[in-house]
């Protein structure tokens, strides 16, 4: 919000003005009932492995992070090259193979990556889209320097926090959104919508396209979001139990019988989608939906095996990547990431652990990290014991400088470190990229974790009209 002077930057200043007219008494009262309005509507979110409850709010703060028009066009055209270039990888993994016969990518790290399914292996879906819906993690280390932290190509959550934001930002400071040139994200449901009906198979497109979430049910931590987006989208959310193969269709039960489906967009983990293909003692999925999807009977969004390109030691290739599909160097940076299971790479990491972030390939959600500078010498020890165990599943980068954004905290504004998941729709004729994101913010000082699973909050993300 403020430069090294103290003065407020250009995008902020309406906003700044209005914060130091405010009575922070009353604000404190509005952070109350933004509470209460998020306890009622349910907006929660589910913690795994606590003996305590696990049910929990996630904390909203009041002081939204805005983004100028200016850099917000330059970030978009860096995520649109991204996202194309991640679905043009999964596409040709999956077909010729080309950038492994190129020696871009090792053979290795893909033959050997659980996330890699050769059940695909020759399935093109409807309009060449694997990724339909793609979440990428930006973090900023300077006043024009952005870097992507991670890619979330199966299946990025965190968009109905976005919109339950904005919408308690709008009831509580009206006033805001007069003085400052907020761009809308309210029409993502719609969005959301019509790019799945553009996804669905040609064979059933001449009428309107039946749609359906597919959830593991309620105990899922982001089971909320599930439901919300379904109700928003005005289509149905179903659980595996609520569909069956039928006539070479996935069918959904109704009180009419059973209507056949023509996209779903699942919430459902690769291993748990399809017992007769993958785990057998899966309850969550369909007995046969995988043969249906690989005959062109219905639309799976996103794709089984996008998993491939969330991997983070992909990730580490994903500048040759982009180059190598689009032609062009990527606009957006990567961090600088150590692949533990090469022995030079290992042996720097190993060495310089208390000065690294060691992630897991296949991590989420913060777990199963290393933050070397906030972690003792034992817990660093003992992640190393962890590490030399399996090389293979970690890579390393190093701690950034990241920017940060002010809460609004028991004495004022205070800094806190941030990151932003801007949320990207795909359809075979257009990239619709929502105006901001979410923004995840560490509510504890100095803290580098901003997961909601870690105890991490948001807030509403403003990007300005010119």
């Amino acid at each position: 919000m403020l430069d090294q002077n103290g003065t407020a930057r250009p995008a902020y200043q309406a906003y700044y003005d209005w914060f130091c007219r405010q009575d922070h008494k009353s604000l404190r009262r509005k952070m109350g009932e933004a509470e209460a309005v998020f306890r009622r509507t349910g907006i929660t979110f589910n913690v795994y492995g606590k003996k305590e409850a696990a049910e929990r709010l996630i904390p909203f703060d009041i002081v939204p992070r805005i983004i100028a028009a200016a850099e917000w066009q330059k970030l978009s055209k860096g995520i649109t090259q991204r996202v194309q270039a991640i679905n043009a990888f999964i596409a040709d993994i999956y077909h010729n193979q080309e950038i492994l016969k190129a020696g871009i990518v090792p053979e290795k790290l893909i033959a050997r990556n659980q996330a890699f399914l050769p059940h695909m292996i020759g399935v093109k879906p409807p309009g060449n889209i694997y990724t339909h819906i793609v979440g990428i993690d930006l973090v900023r280390t300077g006043p024009d320097e952005f870097f992507v932290l991670e890619d979330n190509a199966r299946t990025p959550s965190g968009v109905s926090y976005m919109l339950e934001n904005r919408e308690t930002m709008l009831k509580m400071f009206p006033e805001l959104f007069a003085d400052n040139r907020v761009q809308p994200v309210n029409d993502y449901p719609r969005k959301l919508w019509n790019s799945l009906a553009a996804s669905a198979p040609e064979a059933f497109k001449g009428s309107k396209p039946v749609i359906a979430v597919l959830t593991p049910g309620i105990h899922n931590s982001a089971y909320f979001e599930h439901a919300f987006l379904a109700d928003e989208m005005g289509c149905e959310i179903v659980e595996g139990h609520d569909l069956r193969i039928y006539n070479g269709r996935v069918c959904m039960r109704t009180t009419r019988g059973y209507t056949p489906v023509d996209v779903i967009y699942r919430r459902v983990d690769d291993d748990y989608l399809d017992p007769l293909n993958f785990k057998p003692e899966s309850t969550l999925g369909v007995a046969g939906i995988m043969d249906i999807y690989r005959a062109g009977g219905v639309t799976i969004a996103n794709a089984p095996g996008t998993g491939i390109a969330d991997d983070k030691a992909i990730y580490s290739y994903m500048p040759d990547i982009i180059k190598f599909y689009t032609g062009k160097p990527a606009l957006l940076k990567n961090v600088p990431t150590w692949r533990c299971s090469e022995r030079e790479s290992l042996s720097y990491v190993t060495e310089n652990l208390s000065e690294l972030v060691v992630k897991e390939v296949h991590g989420s959600g913060g777990y199963g990290m290393l933050v070397g500078p906030a972690a003792s010498r034992n817990e660093i020890a003992k992640f190393k014991s962890k590490l030399l165990a399996d090389p293979g599943n970690y890579i390393a980068q190093p701690t950034l400088a990241l920017s940060t954004t002010p809460i609004f905290s028991k004495s004022g504004l205070a800094p806190r470190h941030l990151d932003l998941r801007p949320f990207v729709l795909v359809s075979p004729d257009r990239i619709d990229i929502t105006p901001g994101g979410l923004t995840r913010v560490a509510m504890k000082k100095d803290s580098l974790v901003v997961n909601s699973s870690q105890g991490g909050g948001t807030k509403d993300t403003w990007v300005l009209t010119e």
